[in-house]
């Protein structure tokens, strides 16, 4: 399920499904080492991340990486926690209103992978080859 066709907003688990399912059409190269990452949605960024951000409207935050990028990663590196991709429900679904010219599912995908380019270390160019979301 890569868009969202229902009347009712969709929950936590539907937009889940549908950044699952960007995971999953990933190019080989990026599909295994992104399942080592941990996918979480909320409906909106704990206040305090936010106030720590400064971020006064929860509305501004689609979404957010939280770990180490790859390219920073050593074996010398005490893991405290995994790496993560927050995704937060509410300002996604609010863009998503306002835009109007994408699906909610295209607009899934991009947070996903924006937040994704974070762990890969990825250049906006790379990002463009696998978010064709200028097109």
């Amino acid at each position: 399920m890569n868009d969202w066709l229902g009347r009712a907003a969709p929950d936590l688990e539907a937009i889940e499904s549908m950044a699952r399912a960007t995971l999953a059409d990933l190019p080989p190269e990026f599909a295994g080492p992104a399942q080592g990452v941990l996918l979480r949605v909320s409906d909106f960024a704990p206040e305090d991340l936010l106030e720590d951000m400064g971020i006064e409207d929860p509305f501004e935050l689609t979404g957010l990486y939280d770990g180490i990028p790859m390219i920073e990663k050593s074996v010398m590196d005490v893991v405290d926690r995994p790496d993560m991709i927050w995704l937060f429900r509410r300002p996604i679904l609010d863009e998503w209103a306002e835009r109007g010219d994408v699906t909610l599912g295209q607009l899934v995908a991009h947070v996903t992978i924006h937040e994704l380019a974070h762990h890969f270390g990825w250049s906006d160019e790379e990002i463009a080859e696998i978010d064709r979301w200028w097109e």
